[in-house]
């Protein structure tokens, strides 16, 4: 069996498409010990089955059928003492994470996981590891070892001094759709694929992974998979948050309140695509990348919603707006209106977020929306707590409102 060299928190079906993959394509040699958020359902699940899985890669004609081996041991999230005793272990080297934008939060689940683990390496005298964000955050790197480095300087300066000397915080960007997985795709993994997965992932044949920062106790080989190591993470993660999950937000929203449940139902509607243009036409001046390459991302990005193969429902990509809307849509909101115009683009996101905050379209999953919906009855009360300057603009609110669904 692998050796346990990544400690991993969040494991959920991105993390078996992406980070797994990436780690089980590349090198035999690195193992990851896995925990869940909180639940011990998955990791039960995994664990009876020796931790292997199938990822299903789900093209537009065809699935192959793919057996995953490189996670070697699931935990829930709640086994603390589990936690703390492998993030310890000196053959560690990375700790990656994929939660949500939520756990990021000054006393969320991600700080407190990480401090608590940090805290036990230091006491073991097991050195410097890397730890490593694949969540679709802005500077995830930077916000991750911000998080950490609060709660460790209330908790100990002296586990605050230690982090800074050992540990570091590499920046990354992610991408590859993974939809929930369904009952449907269990029994096809058993009827075609050959054995009974209980917890079989499906996903898309693109993936792409960027990372920058240092491994200073090293790290598996992934660029045999295809990821790359940049300088600067900054301009591919802009692309990929403002036209793949910006767009994708859009159509969450707009797509749900016009009667439509999946990604490539919404894209194949005349009315979405168009106003998806908009949305892209208008993210694109904000891309620190050349308009060529923005271009072809964008063709590639039609192509990946349209997929009809893939069931990414519109519902699991509307959830926890309030946390992604403010990373998403209003940097390109302050930039057009920064520059005198006016964005309609992502005034139309706001208005069809506001809408759904009011009952239309996909219903409403997200802990921090409550102090948005009591405002939801005014646009202008929105805005000013997405940021008070907003709220005075009376031309964004003019566009946010001629938006708005009628009734």
């Amino acid at each position: 069996m692998r050796p346990v060299r990544i400690v991993h928190l969040g494991l959920g079906g991105f993390f078996r498409a992406h980070q797994a993959w990436y780690t089980g394509a590349s090198t035999d040699e690195w193992g990851i010990a896995a925990f869940t958020g909180r639940s011990a359902t998955l990791a039960d699940a995994l664990t009876a089955q020796d931790c292997r899985y199938t990822l299903v890669v789900r093209g537009p004609s065809a699935d192959s059928f793919q057996v995953q081996e490189s996670l070697v041991a699931a935990h829930p999230g709640s086994d603390s003492a589990t936690w703390r005793s492998l993030v310890a272990l000196p053959s560690v080297a990375v700790v990656t994470v994929t939660m949500t934008e939520a756990a990021y939060a000054p006393s969320g689940v991600v700080a407190d996981r990480l401090v608590s683990g940090l805290a036990a390496r230091r006491l073991a005298g097991s050195g410097p590891v890397a730890v490593v964000s694949c969540d679709n955050l802005p500077g995830n790197g930077e916000v991750t070892s911000r998080v950490v480095r609060d709660l460790a300087s209330r908790l100990d300066p002296a586990l605050d001094e230690w982090i800074g000397a050992n540990v570091s915080f590499v920046t990354t960007m992610v991408d590859r759709i993974t939809p929930k997985t369904t009952a449907s795709d269990v029994r096809e993994v058993e009827s075609t694929g050959g054995w009974a997965d209980a917890a079989p992932v499906v996903t898309e044949p693109f993936t792409e992974w960027v990372l920058s920062g240092d491994f200073p106790a090293g790290r598996p080989p992934w660029e045999k998979a295809g990821a790359r190591f940049v300088d600067d993470v900054v301009p591919h993660e802009t692309r990929k948050l403002l036209l793949l999950n910006g767009g994708h937000s859009l159509l969450a929203y707009a797509g749900s309140a016009r009667g439509h449940d999946t990604v490539a139902e919404a894209v194949a509607d005349p009315v979405c695509r168009g106003w998806l243009d908009d949305w892209w036409d208008e993210a694109c001046r904000h891309v620190p990348l050349p308009a060529g390459e923005l271009t072809t991302y964008r063709a590639a990005l039609l192509e990946r919603f349209a997929n009809p193969r893939i069931r990414h429902t519109l519902a699991q990509i509307a959830s926890d707006g309030s946390q992604k809307i403010p990373i998403r849509v209003v940097p390109v909101l302050r930039g057009e209106r920064a520059a005198g115009r006016t964005p309609t683009g992502a005034a139309r996101i706001l208005a069809a977020w506001i809408d759904h905050l009011r009952g239309a379209g996909a219903p409403i999953s997200d802990a921090g929306a409550q102090p948005y919906i009591e405002r939801a009855g005014s646009p202008r009360d929105v805005l000013a707590l997405l940021g008070p300057e907003l709220a005075e603009d009376n031309e964004l609110l003019k566009a946010v409102e001629s938006s708005l669904r009628a009734g």
